[in-house]
């Protein structure tokens, strides 16, 4: 693929290697550099590509110049993620996108910056996506659902049509929501769990049938509301 556009990686963990391969072989952009936050700089390169500190990343690789893409999962309910997000929108630079060639997003879906779409995702008519989302491998999002920002959708979760989701939201692997139901923020929605009714904000949902745990999102990870 002819490549127009360099980018820059936030991250060198597993995902950060993962990203690379991606948008080095299915996408327009020329990965140039790695960036980590200067406690973190434990190497100098990473696929023979220069791992350089955040806080001076915007003077060696100017934001005119280059797209970052902040390649973190879900740590903290994403608020690893939404930190780095914010602040290279901050330092100037364009959050790319990335969205497999092997998924299928239908013509008139609206997805915002720095979204992550793994292959055999399903996204359907006239789905709205924020900005700052993962989606893992495998997912269905059904029509005219509405997905806010700073999501990690894991692997083969279902999102029947007209549902709602809000921000900073985990859904775990194989969890479903039915149609018309909504999710709050800041919520854990477990692996397998089955949504039948709406979710309210930091609702940690596990089991089956699922209940809510008596400890909220915020209890449980020490994160304030957005």
């Amino acid at each position: 693929m002819n490549k127009t556009k360099k980018l820059i990686l936030f991250g060198d963990s597993a995902f950060a290697e993962i990203a690379y391969e991606y948008f080095t072989y299915d996408s327009e952009y020329e990965v140039v550099a790695f960036t980590v936050s200067r406690e973190f700089l434990k190497k100098e390169t990473l696929f023979d590509l220069p791992v350089v500190a955040f806080e001076e990343v915007e003077h060696k690789y100017p934001p005119t110049e280059h797209a970052m893409h902040i390649a973190l999962v879900y740590n903290n309910m994403n608020r690893n993620r939404i930190q780095f997000y914010n602040e290279s929108k901050q330092k100037g630079y364009t959050l790319a996108s990335y969205i497999s060639s092997r998924s299928f997003v239908w013509r008139n879906v609206e997805i915002g910056d720095n979204c992550f779409i793994f292959e055999d995702n399903t996204i359907q008519p006239f789905v709205k996506i924020g900005n700052d989302n993962v989606f893992w491998s495998g997912n269905h999002i059904g029509h005219h659902s509405v997905i806010g920002s700073h999501n990690f959708i894991s692997s083969h979760v279902v999102v029947s049509g007209f549902c709602t989701i809000g921000n900073a939201n985990f859904m775990g692997v194989n969890s479903t929501m039915g149609n018309n139901l909504s999710i709050g923020n800041d919520c854990l929605i477990g692996s397998a769990v089955h949504i039948v009714r709406p979710v309210k904000d930091g609702a940690l949902m596990k089991g089956t049938p699922n209940y809510a745990d008596e400890k909220s999102t915020y209890e449980r990870f020490g994160i304030a509301k957005l």
